[in-house]
């Protein structure tokens, strides 16, 4: 009589699992039962088919019962749900779907992949026609038709994970008004670190989207055909649907109601051979519980890349081949509107939470060399232990990011340390790398803190410094001084620091900084060796600006792209016919004068804004300077320069080539 495996659950790791089973063992009778009507779909591409980024439905489907069928000889039973395991007769109880029939099938192996189900807290309003979760094919289409025909103008997405960031931008594509609303007091907040966060929270804003950090969905209210999302801290949002993607629990019912074992955090324990409490029955996928291979703590890692992966090994040790899985870190990636944001690993919250003790580098580097178009910067985080290992590392940019995580992913699963990373040999051309790549780049900082070449500060320590002890010196230009400071710096520009070195006081501390970390390390390394107390502000003035404005948002309640009529409850709105903006008489007038151009793209700091000003210097008053530039926050920096040096920024904007400003000169010099 021939062996027969059953297996629950018919998309990624049960999926996976099936067609190597098959490849290994040609005799064995395979039989795959998935609730739904489709199985080996690509969920991960959901989000776009909503937002019509993906316009062919068909796209999504990886495999088909009858081509799973066709290609490897299993059968597989659609729209049936598993009801219970009988482990005594070895037996699952099943339900179809059309007709009600209940059965039984009986097996020798049992592999249970049920994946995990959306969280759906109890709150009032959650049963309501216009409140959606996204978990499968059947989720998508009900969201997509809802869209299509009743065309609501707004939504709420609840939760900033990677399925609502990506559901935020797709609701965006299809037309809608969209507010987040996220408990954490920013995006991503397993995967990111707030420094790394707040520039995506800008970006997101800059997009149109209403931000509620911090903030919670407390009900849903329907008041005369309308729906009002009533968030904690007491504001109300009026919109035309609602988006929960607030998490997702393993799903380990069938495992749990048969007696066996579940792990602390909720997945179905498996050991390193995938095998439940009982052998004969294994599980992948969302629903178990996993080692975190940094750490050895069980986690919870409910990723598409793991799930496969794990699929394919679980075959093998069904088969009796050698298997030993080490676990997961969960490296990811998402695209946020333009930028990209990539994680592995372990967050600094993660690691106080264990009571691990390390250090961070953050470093800001050129995706490519900068004098080849299309360069961008890319930020990159690195959270490392006192012996130099890796334990997480994050990186936010618009360009090169996904080659840089999986590089540092590659080296963690290898068991490399900081050191390492100096040591690897990276493909390099201009249109593709820099010489020294930012994963160098980033080993090289964090190599220099390690060893003590480099002490760094960051900027949440910043204000516990006692002023009295210690002096805060900016290396910058002048001209990016006036651009923007940390309140209370002393500017001595890099250039000039050893001609002024009297003017620093050798009995306080020196905390250095710049634009983004490197000559402030030049300048920690002169100071250094002439016997001063230094330390070098880590990510530079960029990181802590970006931190502070952030903060600044979020104290002032998110008042950007919130105060659109019929988006959030207001007591009244005045209707009347705006003149011209000043950017738009001021762009109209561009058209009879005629305007400077400078390309600033790649340029190091403080190369744009040193650009500009030489620029502008030869130009009479009231003449136009356009600007483009490839440094995301060369927009921030020119317009608070022009602000002080009296300048005008008539416009800023994004192109597909880099973030362009229009000024016009002023007369105040």
């Amino acid at each position: 009589m021939k062996k027969r495996i059953v297996i629950v659950g018919g998309v990624a790791g049960g999926a996976s699992a099936a067609a190597r089973l098959r490849r290994v063992d040609e005799e064995t009778e395979i039989i795959m039962i998935e609730k739904g009507e489709y199985i080996s779909y690509a969920n991960c591409g959901l989000p776009y088919y909503i937002g019509g980024v993906i316009a062919d439905r068909g796209k999504l489907f990886v495999q088909t019962p009858e081509g799973m069928h066709a290609r490897y000889n299993i059968q597989v039973r659609t729209g049936q749900e598993v009801l219970k395991i009988d482990r005594q007769k070895k037996e699952v109880e099943i339900k179809e779907g059309e007709s009600g029939r209940i059965y039984r099938l009986a097996y020798d192996q049992l592999l249970l992949s049920p994946g995990a189900f959306p969280v759906r807290p109890r709150l009032a309003g959650m049963d309501a026609p216009n409140v959606f979760t996204l978990r499968n094919v059947s989720d998508t289409d009900r969201i997509k038709n809802y869209i299509r025909e009743v065309k609501p103008e707004s939504a709420v997405v609840v939760g900033a994970g990677f399925i609502g960031l990506e559901m935020v931008e797709n609701l965006h594509q299809a037309g809608l008004q969209v507010s987040l609303v996220e408990m954490a007091g920013r995006v991503l907040p397993k995967n990111l670190d707030f420094e790394m966060a707040a520039p995506v929270h800008k970006h997101l804003r800059e997009k149109g989207i209403s931000l509620y950090l911090g903030n919670s969905l407390l009900s849903l209210e329907q008041r005369s055909g309308e729906t009002w999302a009533l968030l904690k801290n007491g504001e109300k949002l009026r919109t035309g649907m609602v988006i929960m993607a607030v998490g997702a629990a393993p799903d380990h019912r069938l495992a749990k109601e048969a007696g066996l074992e579940i792990g602390p955090t909720g997945g179905i324990l498996v050991n390193e051979r995938f095998q439940t409490s009982d052998p004969d029955i294994y599980a992948v996928g969302d629903a178990i519980e996993v080692k975190n291979s940094l750490t050895g703590q069980p986690c919870l890692i409910p990723l598409a890349g793991p799930a496969n992966r794990q699929g394919r090994l679980v075959a093998d040790a069904m088969t009796g081949r050698p298997v030993e899985y080490e676990g997961a870190m969960g490296t990811a990636i998402a695209k946020v509107f333009d930028l990209t944001v990539a994680s592995v690993g372990l967050t600094a919250e993660n690691l106080h939470r264990e009571q691990v003790e390390f250090f961070s580098s953050l470093t800001h580097s050129a995706s490519h060399a900068t004098y080849y178009p299309g360069s961008f910067s890319l930020s990159m985080k690195l959270n490392v232990a006192l012996d130099g290992q890796i334990l997480g590392a994050q990186v936010v940019g618009y360009n090169g990011v996904d080659k840089r995580i999986d590089v540092l992913a590659t080296l963690m699963k290898l068991g490399g340390k900081v050191t390492d990373l100096t040591k690897l040999e990276l493909a390099y051309a201009p249109p593709y790398s820099s010489a020294k790549d930012p994963v160098n780049i980033a080993g090289y900082v964090a190599s220099n803190i390690l060893n003590g070449d480099m002490e760094v500060i960051h900027w949440d320590e910043l204000p516990q410094l006692a002023r009295s002890r210690s002096i805060l010196l900016d290396v910058r230009e002048k001209v990016e001084n006036q651009a923007g400071c940390i309140e209370g710096s002393l500017n001595i520009p890099l250039p000039q620091l050893r001609k002024r070195i009297g003017e620093l006081p050798k009995d306080k501390e020196i905390i250095i900084y710049c634009q983004v970390g490197l000559r402030g390390y030049v300048a920690y390394r002169i100071l250094k060796q002439l016997g001063f107390k230094v330390k070098n502000l880590s990510g530079g003035y960029r990181t802590w600006k970006a931190v502070q404005d952030e903060m600044e948002m979020q104290r002032n309640g998110e008042k950007i792209n919130q105060d659109r009529s019929g988006h959030r409850e207001a007591k009244a709105v005045l209707s009347e016919e705006s003149p011209k903006t000043l950017a738009q008489q001021e762009t109209a007038a561009t058209c009879e004068t005629e305007v400077v151009t400078v390309d600033a793209s790649g340029l190091h700091c403080p190369g744009p804004i040193m650009r500009v000003a030489e620029e502008i210097n030869r130009l009479p008053a009231g003449a136009y300077l356009k600007v483009v530039a490839t440094d995301p926050a060369f927009p921030d920096d020119i317009e608070a320069w022009a602000e002080k040096t009296g300048h005008v920024l008539v416009e800023k904007g994004k192109t597909e080539n880099g973030f362009t400003v229009l000024l016009r000169k002023g007369t105040k010099q």
